[in-house]
């Protein structure tokens, strides 16, 4: 089951194991197993790939916060709403920190995003902030902010500089050791019913490519 790391009448913050899917009706998703664990309705209010794991927080239903979905996902507009994750890199970014701003394209029939260089429909701002923690093996760690959510933003963004993720063979690279090394590090958020800010972390899974770097880089 997942890790639960807070929950009242409003919300659930979990961390979602690499692998599960974050939404949806299966067995196996999360909304379903933290109705499992908590009873009540789960709502999405936003979303890992599947081979993401890491800290995640989903609205809950009750008589006085009906509306907790709606001003959760209010928030993912705007920067109150934070998002950091670890990632790591086959290769070294230049700068070794700096922010990346694209504009995203989703094909869905290809279901795999691309960066392109004119406006047009279906065609997303993506914007992140990136510095590097530590190199290993010619891999890099690296800290993400997140401020906007397009489909597999930071994989596009870093693989499209020469920077793919490492075991992100969908986007460039060799390394076939492990799944795409990313990891929902951080979230931060006003309460839906309090206005109280709540921040949580969680660590990546001692495994590879992680164990590569350490613990005080994490």
């Amino acid at each position: 089951m997942p890790e639960i790391l807070y929950a009242d009448a409003a919300v659930a913050v979990v961390v979602k194991p690499a692998g599960v899917l974050s939404q949806g009706d299966a067995e196996d998703a999360m909304p379903v197993l933290l109705q499992k664990q908590l009873g009540g309705a789960i709502f999405p209010v936003h979303r890992l790939d599947q081979p993401t794991g890491g800290v995640m927080v989903y609205a809950r239903t009750a008589a006085r916060t009906q509306d907790a979905a709606a001003k959760l996902s209010a928030q993912m507009q705007s920067e109150a709403f934070g998002k950091e994750y670890l990632a790591v890199l086959d290769g070294a970014p230049e700068p070794a920190e700096g922010e990346l701003h694209d504009l995203l394209f989703f094909d869905r029939q290809k279901g795999k995003s691309y960066a392109v260089r004119r406006k047009r429909a279906g065609v997303k701002d993506a914007r992140l902030t990136y510095c590097v923690l530590a190199q290993a093996e010619g891999l890099t760690l690296v800290r993400v902010r997140l401020y906007t959510g397009r489909t597999h933003q930071i994989r596009v963004q870093f693989s499209s500089r020469g920077w793919p993720l490492t075991g992100d063979g969908k986007y460039g690279s060799r390394n076939n050791r492990c799944a795409p090394a990313l990891w929902s590090a951080e979230l931060h958020f006003a309460h839906p019913v309090t206005g109280e800010t709540l921040i949580f972390r969680s660590q990546p899974p001692e495994a590879y490519p992680w164990t590569l770097f350490s613990p005080d880089s994490l």
